[in-house]
């Protein structure tokens, strides 16, 4: 059975940083793009970063670039996302999700959370003085 399992939330001081793990079990990490997205209250889930199979697959939302950054490590079935800079913008709570590789680029996956197939549960993060 297919599972993601997100970790590493938490509550943080304005510039500090956190590293997200999303663990992946029950399919082959290797045939499917992924992405984090995270959704504040009230507001919709949107797109954080994105890796795509197509070229110049990387996305990363103009609110996170040059702060986050997004890894996968297909051997140990995980995906990370680390964050630093944090900014009280940045409280929410942060998915990680999968799709079957369709050759699509990173930023068409993070455009719409419904472009994504399988969603974790979810992991808080509260950047807070």
């Amino acid at each position: 059975q297919l599972q993601l399992v997100e970790s590493g939330g938490g509550s943080v001081q304005p510039g500090g940083s956190l590293k997200l793990s999303c663990a992946a079990s029950g399919f082959t990490l290797d045939y499917y793009d992924i992405g984090w997205f995270r959704q504040a209250p009230g507001k919709e889930r949107e797109g954080v970063s994105c890796i795509g199979s197509s070229a110049g697959g990387i996305y990363y939302a103009d609110s996170v670039k040059g702060r986050f950054s997004i890894s996968r490590d297909d051997a140990q079935k995980t995906i990370y996302l680390q964050m630093n800079s944090l900014k009280p913008e940045d409280t929410g709570v942060y998915y990680c999700a999968v799709v079957p590789r369709q050759f699509n680029s990173g930023s068409y996956l993070c455009r719409s959370y419904q472009n994504m197939r399988h969603w974790g549960k979810g992991t808080l993060v509260t950047v807070s003085s």
